[in-house]
């Protein structure tokens, strides 16, 4: 996938690249004549990104001890990826096997395949759910903001506190 390119807009729906180089890799990206979709596209802060991170570690560090041998509650990382997932922010590949003895040989296949990921054996069927990616390059701000809200609730409801409370606790630490 391409970056996103900074146009200005001209007025009398024309758009400008916004720098010399900007100009050079919409000459090589685009074609003359041809039609393309525009959507706004907006930034996310990094104090945004950032902030997240950090309730998470915190949220990490008061998982309840009943949580303690559950593979998502290892790491920040994981516990991130598993809200992700939870909160259906995830991307979802399905193997169709012949028996369930076959799917269950899949499923143990898969799993070491990435920690992060939820492996699940419905009959015959395989899902394998991984997370989303949040970086700046694959997540816009509202997608990201849609995301972070929801697993700061799921987060939240694994501690039994409130999301607003589970933000508190980040930034008087």
């Amino acid at each position: 996938m391409n970056a996103p390119l900074q146009f200005t807009y001209e007025g009398d729906g024309e758009f400008k690249a916004t720098t010399p180089y900007g100009e050079k890799r919409a000459d090589e990206q685009f074609v003359v004549g041809e039609s393309y979709r525009l959507t706004e596209w907006h930034d996310r802060s990094d104090i945004t990104h950032s902030h997240q991170f950090a309730w998470i570690a915190e949220a990490h560090r008061n998982l309840p001890e009943r949580y303690s041998m559950e593979p998502w509650a290892q790491t920040p990382e994981h516990l991130r990826k598993y809200s992700l997932i939870r909160c259906g922010f995830c991307k979802t590949d399905t193997y169709a096997c012949g028996s369930k003895s076959e799917a269950e040989r899949w499923a143990r296949n898969l799993r070491p395949l990435d920690e992060y990921t939820i492996v699940t054996v419905q009959g015959t069927t395989v899902y394998r759910y991984s997370a989303e990616s949040q970086s700046h390059r694959s997540m816009g701000a509202k997608r990201f903001q849609q995301s972070k809200q929801a697993i700061l609730e799921f987060i939240a409801g694994l501690l039994e506190v409130s999301p607003s409370e589970l933000e508190k606790q980040t930034e008087a630490a």
